[in-house]
């Protein structure tokens, strides 16, 4: 799989960039980048983690667009991406921001704000609003269940089987493997991949995560520690001691980080 593409040459003009797309973006480092389908599906994600749903006319939606038609004007690959921009330290972000009957929706790309929405919200009375709790966090379950966006037509792997119950573990509390959970589910498709000779023939991972909060009898928001825990389990159970980077560890980081920067922007 490509994890970074091509730059556009002169003569394709019906390649589009993000500047394309985006003119927000004109004059920097991400405007001469080709939309990749990869990155569509990690925007769709996280849009997917933090909202609930992908926003008609949103970033994901733009993004699909344009990868659909670099893919079919055959500039880009179906699993290109641009690693460093949507899995990097800054990465993809959708952030919610709660104004008095408006919710005001920021998404950005490598650092740079790329849309911004505002959306009707009802006004809430001063005792219905809880602090604590998962409330706008994006808990371990939903970061599985974006995997299965991102990178949901991956063979399930033994490492990603080791990724799915290191995550498993730490949502539920529990240490031995749920029955009919998860990770017995990733275990055994690890398993039987490994014995097929044809990949139309093993299991996926969206086969495996598509519906994971749904079989976790427990779910908790994704925390930096967890995924240390995920992305250790999953680069000791690789052959080259990596980890995929749009697969289960990644997810969970990435709901990590966006858990952790949405914290940090509450007021105190």
């Amino acid at each position: 799989m490509s994890q970074e593409q091509p730059r556009k040459p002169e003569d394709q003009k019906e390649a589009v960039t993000y500047g394309d797309v985006f003119p927000v973006v004109q004059g920097g480092e991400l405007a001469d980048k080709l939309v990749a389908p990869k990155d569509a599906a990690i925007m769709q994600a996280a849009e997917n983690a933090v909202l609930g749903k992908t926003i008609k006319g949103g970033a994901a939606a733009t993004l699909q667009t344009a990868a659909r038609q670099n893919e079919k004007a055959g500039v880009v690959g179906p699993d290109d991406m641009n690693a460093n921009i949507v899995t990097g330290d800054e990465g993809v972000s959708v952030k919610e921001a709660d104004l008095p009957g408006r919710r005001i929706i920021t998404e950005s790309i490598a650092g740079q704000a790329v849309g911004q929405y505002s959306q009707r919200a009802p006004l809430a009375a001063p005792n219905t609003i809880q602090a604590g709790g998962a409330g706008g966090q994006i808990t371990i379950g939903e970061a599985l269940e974006a995997t299965a966006m991102t990178a949901g037509q991956k063979p399930v792997e033994w490492s990603d089987a080791a990724a799915i119950q290191a995550a498993e573990v730490r949502a539920t509390g529990r240490t031995n493997i749920v029955p009919g959970g998860v990770a017995a589910a990733a275990q055994s498709a690890a398993t039987l991949n490994a014995r097929a000779t044809k990949d139309e023939e093993k299991t996926k991972l969206a086969d495996i995560l598509a519906d994971a909060t749904s079989k976790l009898p427990a779910d908790k928001p994704a925390t930096r520690r967890d995924a240390e825990g995920v992305t250790g389990a999953e680069m000791r159970n690789d052959p080259f001691l990596t980890t995929h980077p749009t697969g289960v560890a990644a997810s969970v980081a990435a709901a990590a980080r966006l858990n952790q920067t949405n914290s940090n922007e509450m007021p105190k």
